[in-house]
């Protein structure tokens, strides 16, 4: 079983600037709660309660926001206002927390490779706390992977369709349909110009890798941008075994940017927040 949970939370966020100067950009509020937190419940909710996160400099917000504040309890404690500390309450006491530094950002692949000592040679998966995935009619776009993941025992890539003029902001595949919204992956290119795009699906940031993946990364030469990048670390997991693709069920809003934040906000706040779901 799959137990473990990556988070890569060292980059700069720079399409966030200048909110994301001083702050993590993983701690941006949707609504009243950041966004790291929606990642980290949905993967308890599949069953992922072992939380590993990679930091960086300036990101100890992130561990402040894991633990117990002692004070705000107490100032709280028999008021209304101790609703909204629910939700934080049921991770700190059904998960555990583990973290990393990354001291050099060199793209997501080294991110992950940077995580390896909290993880060991274990199935995990990986979220990108800026990709907010939610699914209001069914499972959780972690928990809908970790059951494929169960029948069929590869590394399991989430994929959306976007418009082919956007190809270049995403890892696009080729695949094989083996199943209902399931490609075997023959090809990847990250950030393709449009005109060499080899589709329209594009992988966002949720995956769950078999661990062989370290090693793969550790061969991988720096590609776009002189970053490692985990397609190519992918690219050679499916030319030598199996990698799936999966056109999950949901809806997944780019917080990393202010439209897609924006959208998200406005999403979870009527959904989640007035139908008081938010806690």
């Amino acid at each position: 079983m799959i137990k473990k949970c990556l988070f890569p939370a060292a980059g700069y966020g720079t399409r966030f600037l200048p909110a994301t100067k001083a702050m993590p950009k993983e701690m941006l509020p949707v609504v009243n709660k950041p966004l790291i937190q929606y990642g980290v419940e949905e993967a308890l909710d599949a069953g992922l309660n072992e939380i590993s996160i990679v930091t960086g400099r300036g990101k100890r917000a992130l561990e402040d926001h894991f633990d117990i504040s002692y004070e705000l309890e107490n100032q709280i404690k028999g008021t209304d206002k101790e609703k909204y500390l629910v939700g934080i309450r049921r991770l700190l006491s059904e998960c555990s927390f583990s973290y990393t530094r990354q001291t050099e950002m060199k793209g997501l692949g080294h991110a992950i490779l940077t995580g390896r000592p909290l993880i060991g040679d274990e199935p995990f998966a990986v979220v990108l706390a800026d990709d907010l995935c939610v699914n209001l009619e069914g499972d959780g776009v972690l928990t809908q992977m970790v059951k494929l993941y169960n029948q069929y025992r590869c590394t399991i890539i989430a994929i959306q369709e976007v418009d082919p003029a956007e190809t270049n902001k995403y890892g696009v595949i080729a695949g094989d349909l083996i199943g209902d919204d399931l490609y075997r992956v023959r090809n990847m290119v990250e950030k393709p110009a449009p005109e060499d795009a080899p589709s329209n699906l594009a992988i966002i940031g949720r995956y769950i890798l078999t661990p062989d993946i370290f090693e793969l990364i550790k061969q991988t030469e720096p590609g776009k941008g002189g970053e490692i990048q985990i397609t190519d670390a992918l690219m050679k997991q499916a030319q030598n075994g199996c990698v799936i693709a999966y056109k999950f069920k949901g809806k997944r809003f780019d917080c990393g940017g202010a439209e897609g934040y924006i959208e998200a906000t406005n999403f979870c706040f009527e959904n989640f927040y007035k139908t008081g779901k938010a806690y």
